[in-house]
């Protein structure tokens, strides 16, 4: 990954509506869902559903498929694990034991509210 598309997914994901939409999406699974539900889950208006969606697809954070006449959306986990993978690439200077249990890895961490304790 390229600094560049780096920050054009962090970007994206800077906006509390658009990390909302990606995180429903992400638990959503590969399947992923229907425009009209992720506004509905959210309570968006469609307009403003759809803008978040083309800034996350911009991004290569979500993509899009036509069922019918609905559009399905999904993550897209290969970018966002691209992403962590960058991040992380040089973590502890390539050693993950000095960070210790499971801080590079992520799997010493279970509940979203340990790192960020006001969400």
């Amino acid at each position: 990954m390229e600094k560049k598309d780096a920050i054009a997914a962090l970007a994206a994901l800077a906006q509390e509506t658009r990390l909302d939409i990606f995180r429903l999406l992400v638990q959503a699974g590969p399947e992923g869902l229907a425009a009209g539900h992720i506004g509905e889950r959210l309570n968006l208006a469609s307009a403003t559903l759809s803008f978040h969606l083309n800034q996350l697809r911009h991004a290569g954070l979500a993509g899009f498929r036509r069922e019918g006449r609905s559009l399905i959306y999904a993550a897209e986990y290969a970018a966002m694990n691209t992403l962590l993978a960058y991040l992380t690439e040089n973590c502890c200077q390539g050693d993950s034991a000095a960070c210790g249990a499971g801080g590079c890895d992520g799997s010493g961490v279970t509940d979203a509210a340990q790192i960020f304790p006001g969400d």
